[in-house]
């Protein structure tokens, strides 16, 4: 990149750091100090305003980075990340969204424990619930860096090695200081830089092929190399049955894994009651499905303009495919359009990074001391401790996440992320299902539904491709490969269901019959909710 490139792209990024940290700072000097103001805003954010939030939260570097370049390197496969996240929120929609807000408090856990023994189910759904922030967070620094490198004109890994870090650090900032209502505040300006944005791109990208999207489509296919097979199935999961079966694991895990995302629960906590929470939720889905749609033109308009070889020589995994694209359609390296079209594009892709991490930062360090430390602490401990140890958390995992972020730079950001939705339909979902509609489900089997899901899921991970065995791996001069596909959920999904149903009819425990009718008025009709 030229120097103009990196020092427009640099001025705007830093523009939108100043912002965030000024509404940071705003919202610290005005904060209660309460667990309800740091972990839910005080629940004062209307339906409009946390639609903007959660789809600022959902449409991450997976999305704007990842997705986009899937498509453009393997065509109509890449299409499986944007149907999946976005069908997805129909289970968000009808299953989790008002049901949950009734039902909970701040986190996954308070649904469940509800019913159950309170110590031992909050410790599993806290475990589980960090995990996968820690995941999620992963692909987060994984597309810090790959930006960063390309933005910067450097790919050493020292300079992708203080990018993660500086990320990291403005992570922890925005979440030790401002709590939920600075980081929702974030994400709404990242959601409307996002979708002006996408918006702008797209109209290039059909004024550029005079708005034929048959011509974009043939063209991509032409220059992608693959001809009439990069516009239909099987480019990049159709080769072998491990392929295919991979295929479907992937989409089980989307479609699923969004239900039980932390951070996607955590933001319903945020409005005033049921009624707004699904009003948020139908205001996401119309803003995420804009977006998806638009990317679909993205990523064949990138391999249609900026082909698949430049995007490989960029970066393997087409982390920089939107960058590229943004550059291109500006009128090239050099010229004043393209650097200002890519300055901007880099800009907003820093803005989604830091505002998606602080997102899942956030629930997760809810998690630890909500679920974990609350579990653990002695009973007369002050509210006040448990914030305290939110903020502590939030570094603690940022540092975690830094670490993993630079071993796995060189992996796809969608890709991770799918990895992250996979445990989170494992271990999540199938104790908030039963939960919710299950007379019969004891604390054993919450327990076990969350444990069956979780273990057996970063077992298959461990001993997939995606940790040792091939050239593109984590760790590819060990061979641990001794499960085939690279996306667990088609056996981990089924095993945590399983493991729900089995601990809960093994269980010498009755099931409280009050508990139960009192949790299915509530989530029906918020009669009790906070």
């Amino acid at each position: 990149m030229t120097g103009e490139h990196q020092t427009l792209a640099l001025l705007l990024f830093s523009g939108f750091v100043a912002v965030t940290l000024a509404i940071t700072t705003w919202v610290s000097r005005r904060r209660h100090g309460s667990a309800e103001e740091f972990y839910a805003g005080g629940r004062l954010f209307s339906p409009m305003e946390n639609g903007f939030a959660v789809s600022g939260d959902y449409v991450s570097a997976a999305s704007f980075l990842g997705v986009t370049g899937l498509i453009a390197l393997y065509g109509y496969d890449g299409l499986l990340y944007v149907v999946g996240f976005f069908v997805a929120w129909l289970v968000v929609l009808f299953l989790v969204a008002e049901l949950v807000r009734n039902c909970g408090r701040f986190t996954l856990a308070d649904v469940v424990a509800a019913r159950m023994s309170e110590r031992p189910v909050r410790i599993a759904a806290g475990t589980a619930s960090v995990t996968v922030s820690v995941m999620y967070l992963v692909a987060q620094m994984v597309g810090a860096g790959s930006l960063v490198a390309l933005l910067l004109g450097r790919t050493s890994g020292t300079a992708q090695a203080w990018t993660v870090i500086g990320v990291g650090a403005l992570m922890v900032t925005y979440v030790s200081l401002g709590g939920m209502r600075a980081t929702t505040w974030i994400q709404i300006v990242k959601a409307v830089l996002l979708l002006s944005g996408t918006v702008a791109l797209t109209v290039l990208v059909l004024v550029r092929f005079h708005g034929d999207l048959d011509r974009l489509l043939v063209t991509a296919a032409e220059r992608s190399g693959h001809g009439d097979a990069f516009l239909a199935p099987g480019l990049k999961y159709g080769g072998s049955w491990t392929a295919r079966l991979d295929f479907i694991s992937l989409g089980l895990a989307l479609v699923l894994g969004t239900a039980g995302l932390p951070h996607i629960l955590s933001r319903f906590y945020t409005v005033p009651t049921a009624r707004a929470a699904r009003r948020s939720a139908v205001w996401s889905i119309g803003l995420i499905g804009g977006f998806y749609l638009m990317a679909i033109v993205l990523g064949f308009g990138a391999a249609a303009v900026v082909g698949p070889e430049a995007l490989r020589r960029s970066n393997a995994a087409g982390n920089t495919a939107m960058p590229l694209l943004a550059l291109d359609l500006g009128g090239g390296v050099g010229s004043t359009g393209g650097t200002v079209l890519f300055a901007v594009v880099a800009a907003v892709a820093f803005a989604t990074i830091l505002a998606v991490v602080a997102g899942i930062t956030l629930a997760s360090s809810a998690s630890v001391a909500h679920d974990l430390y609350a579990s653990l602490r002695r009973p007369h401990t002050k509210v006040r401790g448990e914030v305290a140890v939110a903020r502590a958390a939030a570094v603690g995992i940022g540092v975690v996440a830094i670490a993993l972020g630079l071993l796995a730079r060189d992996l796809n950001v969608a890709f991770l992320v799918g990895l992250a939705f996979a445990v989170a339909a494992s271990a999540n979902l199938p104790v908030l299902v039963y939960s919710l509609f299950w007379r019969a489900f004891t604390t054993r089997g919450a327990v076990w539904a969350v444990y069956g899901g979780l273990v057996p899921a970063l077992v298959l991970v461990v001993l997939s491709p995606v940790v040792s065995g091939s050239p593109g791996s984590l760790f590819p001069d060990i061979d641990l490969q001794y499960f085939p596909l690279q996306n667990p959920g088609i056996v981990s999904i089924p095993l945590g269901f399983l493991a729900g149903w089995l601990g809960t009819v093994t269980s010498d425990e009755v099931a409280d019959e009050a508990k139960y009718a009192e949790t299915e008025v509530r989530s029906l009709t918020g009669a009790g909710a906070v």
